[in-house]
């Protein structure tokens, strides 16, 4: 199996935490030169520091940028890609606050839009010139199984990520023929920052910390949480010449915690 990505460039967004900085690793790990992104520099360079060469001129940059930010975002990118074009882009951003839909102010559709949908796409836009001269192209789009079964109580969230998911697929069928796959990871009950954000928000509203991920993990037939190295193996696969036939699925990474057949 070819999983080699040397000479390859990858970009990982929200690279400073969670799947996005397990992601950094894998992909670093298998040869890729790694542009990280996300707000805090600090953390980036940190990051880029550690991150391993596993051949001679591999390099690994960063860009702080804010992804709600669409014109620094965009200025942003243009240098990323004139530098050097990416192949391997993976469009990840933390989720929007949780809460019903039906409370939920349309000031808040409009923020996730444009923090998932809107960056994905000036993203994308600057980044497919370069792999469509290469006739390689990875991108890979870290969502939610929300796509599949909508969660309750984060009503912002499952929209935008349901937009995502059907930009993506529009997305897929257009490119393919350049030699360019369009894929999305669905990732479960993962230990992330966001993992520990919607435990305390249940936390806060009265319930007990062990009480609330019994709760939750009630759900996952692994019984487990996951860890974001796992997703991350996920996501490396699908970057990876091993890949270059899969284009347009949505994968599930959680436990087998979601019941539907699609």
């Amino acid at each position: 199996m070819d999983l080699r990505l040397t000479g390859r460039h990858a970009l990982v967004c929200g690279a400073s935490q969670g799947i996005g900085r397990a992601t950094a690793f894998e992909l670093a790990e298998l040869g890729a030169n790694v542009t990280l992104l996300s707000r805090s520099a600090d953390a980036l360079i940190a990051l880029a520091a550690e991150l391993p060469a596993t051949h001679p001129g591999q390099k690994h940059r960063h860009v702080a940028v804010d992804m709600l930010d669409t014109e620094a975002l965009a200025a942003s990118i243009a240098g990323v890609v004139h530098l050097n074009a990416v192949h391997i882009l993976i469009n990840n951003s933390g989720g929007p606050p949780p809460g019903p839909a039906s409370q939920a102010e349309p000031d808040a559709f409009l923020v996730a839009f444009r923090q998932h949908l809107i960056a994905a796409q000036v993203i994308t836009r600057a980044c497919l010139p370069g792999m469509r001269e290469a006739r390689y192209g990875r991108i890979v789009n870290v969502i939610s199984t929300s796509v599949k079964e909508p969660i309750p109580n984060l009503g912002v969230s499952n929209t935008v990520r349901a937009a995502v998911a059907g930009w993506a697929k529009t997305l897929s069928a257009e490119v393919a023929p350049d030699g360019i796959t369009v894929n999305n990871v669905l990732p479960g009950y993962t230990r992330t920052p966001r993992l520990e954000a919607l435990v305390e928000a249940s936390v806060k509203a009265g319930r007990g910390r062990d009480e609330v991920e019994k709760g939750l993990l009630a759900s996952v037939p692994a019984a487990r949480f996951g860890d974001p190295a796992e997703v991350a193996a996920v996501i490396a696969f699908l970057a990876s010449p091993a890949a270059g036939y899969v284009n347009g699925v949505s994968l599930t990474v959680d436990g087998g915690r979601t019941r539907s057949l699609n």
